[in-house]
């Protein structure tokens, strides 16, 4: 039979089968998730010792290992006691690395932790866990640096562990995340009908949009310090989170006229989100003017800083003189001002 399937209620001419061997079990379960202990990571911090599977050398040679739970290659694994695994002297003037796994030997039929002796070397390479369905799939707990000479021991943790699951809503996102455990990633696919669809955390340091998966956002910026500004229609930026605090935008102010000038110290345009203050950002940018109005060049070069101090919506427009950077005098009437660029936010409020 070239097509077989399972599980089903009885076999059947058609390739069904009820019976499912180790073999085909583990085929059809490690797709159910990948290998990993069975401990959510929800907490802001973690107390080693107080993990699944923490482990201590006693003894100078011996690697001790304390009770935990964990699924690895399509098979659950539970540890109800201490264990102690020895770790093999090395009597040779070179390092060795070894690790412990939890190892799903399917010929064998169970589930056990075990060392895996790596080979002494100037600069030792940790053996690399076995992942071969129908034999032996093992998962990584710890590695040993076993020194020269028969050094002290040295184990760094390895385990891979839980995470809450990821989860969709339609609607009210934000309010809905403050009910997921910590370190929840949940997305957006509706947003109240409207807008794009996003990815956010819900981690140790708050709530924090991760990136929008759709189509760009929209915004009009406005301008300050000038004395007069286009009509809303003339103005958009367009912007999306593109990693958590992080903001691209692209900018574009066109002036139909008559010439926007600079009124005081400064000229301004908003950003989309608030850049944060904790160092100054900068950004790019060029007016476009094809009939040299106002007696400006073709091109001319932009340059946008927000401040390091607070917290701003605003950046700052220059435009180069010389050696020197000097305020924006303004937009030549049937000009359009460009700005780009990519910056920190101030989501959490630093």
């Amino acid at each position: 039979m070239a097509e077989i399937s399972y599980p089903f209620a009885q076999a059947n001419a058609s390739g069904g089968s009820e019976m499912v061997s180790q073999v085909q079990w583990q085929q059809m379960a490690h797709l159910w998730g990948g290998d990993r202990i069975d401990y959510q990571l929800t907490s802001s911090t973690y107390d080693a010792a107080a993990l699944p599977f923490a482990w201590k050398v006693i003894n100078g040679r011996t690697v001790t290992i304390d009770p935990g739970n964990a699924w690895v290659g399509g098979f659950y694994y539970q540890l109800t006691a201490t264990a102690s695994l020895d770790i093999d002297p090395n009597p040779t003037d070179k390092p060795r690395k070894d690790t412990i796994v939890v190892r799903a030997d399917v010929t064998k039929g169970s589930v056990n932790l075990a060392v895996v002796k790596g080979q002494p070397s100037i600069s030792p390479i940790a053996p690399q866990p076995q992942r071969a369905p129908g034999q032996r799939w093992e998962m990584v707990l710890l590695e040993v640096d076993v020194p020269a000479t028969n050094g002290a021991l040295v184990v760094y943790s390895r385990g891979q562990f839980d995470m809450p699951r990821i989860v969709a809503t339609p609607w009210n996102t934000r309010s809905t995340a403050d009910f997921l455990p910590r370190g929840s990633l949940v997305y957006d696919l509706d947003v109240d009908g409207g807008d794009t669809q996003y990815e956010a955390f819900a981690g140790r340091d708050g709530y924090v949009v991760t990136r929008h998966l759709g189509r760009v956002r929209t915004s009009t910026p406005g301008l300050w310090g000038t004395n007069t500004q286009p009509a809303e229609v003339d103005r958009v930026c367009r912007w999306r989170w593109i990693a958590p605090n992080t903001v691209h935008f692209n900018m574009k102010i066109k002036n139909p006229g008559p010439d926007i000038t600079t009124t005081g110290w400064y000229m301004q345009a908003s950003l989309p989100q608030p850049a944060n203050g904790r160092t100054a950002q900068t950004f790019e940018g060029y007016i476009d003017n094809p009939g040299g109005n106002g007696g400006r060049p073709w091109l001319s070069q932009v340059r946008g800083i927000s401040w390091e101090g607070n917290s701003t919506s605003a950046v700052n427009l220059f435009c180069p003189s010389g050696d020197s950077l000097v305020v924006l005098p303004g937009i030549p009437a049937r000009s359009t001002l460009y700005l780009s660029g990519t910056y920190e936010s101030d989501v959490f409020a630093e």
